[in-house]
């Protein structure tokens, strides 16, 4: 059994601002450095194997945090990152109510693809390990929503700072259709 801790980046200026950041690189405000210092002491008496973390500045900035406290180093996979908001990105949320979405924005079957490929590749490379996550809000979602078999907007948003956790391999199940999660957002 594999046990894999899904940790949500902490907060960015970008979330207090609700931008949709996807590829962007963020900042963490105060307040998400100490989430990401508070979770790493929540976490010192537990034993990890490995620490992934997406590329993206704030969540390894996170995962650095959390890190520097359980004597593990980040490893990077860009896999690991936010929904690539295409010509979206860095647009305030509040003001695409009713807009579609464009072309170059990632599907939410692309998302799912990702993740499924993610989970997989963690039980494989790391079978019996404990593993550290560092992800992004919508992301984590969809690691949920893959592991479960269940749509998107059936998976709780998380917090900045959150942790959640699952054992793998998954639970054998019907994959649920993403086409109804098209539009899913994240802050």
């Amino acid at each position: 059994m594999t046990t894999l801790l899904i940790v949500r980046h902490g907060e960015t200026e970008e979330n207090v601002s609700r931008i949709l950041q996807g590829h962007l690189p963020g900042k963490l405000t105060a307040r998400g450095i100490q989430q990401a210092e508070a979770l790493a002491r929540a976490l010192k008496g537990e034993t990890f194997d490995v620490l992934l973390t997406s590329d993206l500045a704030r969540a390894h900035r996170t995962a650095s945090i959390i890190g520097k406290v359980l004597a593990l180093k980040p490893i990077e996979d860009s896999r690991l990152r936010e929904r690539d908001w295409g010509e979206l990105t860095g647009r305030a949320i509040d003001s695409l109510k009713g807009e579609p979405f464009p072309d170059n924005v990632e599907t939410v079957g692309a998302m799912t693809n990702r993740a499924e490929a993610m989970l997989d590749y963690i039980y494989n490379m790391y079978r019996g390990m404990r593993v550290l996550c560092v992800t992004h809000g919508l992301f984590a979602r969809t690691l949920q929503a893959a592991y479960y078999g269940v749509r998107l907007r059936e998976i709780e948003p998380m917090q900045n700072g959150e942790t959640r956790q699952l054992l793998l391999p998954r639970p054998t199940h019907k994959q649920a259709s993403p086409a109804e999660d098209a539009n899913a957002s994240a802050n």
